[in-house]
């Protein structure tokens, strides 16, 4: 039977952003460099090639997961739910997350202990609701700063153009894959060609401010 093995998790939003707190603190927790992985890239989804990689081929049961908070493992409230359930139900390895110990599946009695499983999920369920809520914010906050910039008449290297109505809801659905790109040109009454000009412009946007707005 193969030895348990130990893999620490890293997240950060934009390539300028520092990760070294997050390896200083998976490093103290004595996990090999070797075996941390790190994405630079928002945590609106589980779509992240390095995570990808580290479920998918190198977890397996019994082994560790180890994040450094849960916001660092994801922010969207359902899918940290399933990702969460996949690796401990599915795969059956354990996580751990350093800031909050209660958040230890190694804690966990199973059947012969459901209040403290009932107790880990309901925390994990509060905590990954509040890092969605977080995320719902810093997309309103962005899309506050770009009509901001609109209003004092900054310039990006072109004209600013102005989004319909619903586009901001549509686009997260079209990104999510919940909606198909007929759909959502169809449904703003735009044409094919002026919508990928307008996706193009309003993604340039969002990445302008994302380094200051999206942690």
């Amino acid at each position: 039977m193969a030895e348990s093995k130990k893999f620490g998790y890293m997240r950060v939003s934009s390539k300028d952003q520092n990760e070294a707190r997050q390896f200083k603190e998976l490093l103290e927790f004595r996990i090999n460099e070797r075996d941390i992985y790190l994405d630079k890239q928002s945590g609106k989804n589980f779509a992240r090639e390095q995570y990808l990689l580290l479920r998918d081929r190198q977890l397996r049961k019994d082994d560790l997961l180890v994040i450094t908070s849960i916001d660092r493992f994801g922010r969207n409230y359902q899918e940290i739910l399933e990702e969460w359930r996949y690796i401990t139900k599915v795969i059956g390895a354990d996580i751990h997350v350093l800031d909050m110990p209660i958040l230890d599946t190694r804690q966990r009695g199973g059947t012969e202990d459901p209040m403290g499983s009932l107790i880990n999920d309901i925390i994990l369920q509060l905590l990954s609701y509040v890092a969605d809520r977080e995320r719902t914010n810093i997309r309103q906050r962005q899309r506050e700063g770009i009509i901001v910039a609109q209003e004092k008449g900054i310039k990006f290297g072109r004209p600013i153009m102005d989004f319909p109505e619903g586009w901001d809801e549509l686009y997260e659905k079209w990104k999510a894959k919940e909606i198909r790109t007929i759909e959502f040109y169809e449904q703003l009454g735009i044409h094919k060609s002026t919508f990928y000009v307008m996706v193009e412009r309003y993604e340039k946007l969002r990445m302008e401010f994302d380094d200051n707005s999206n942690p």
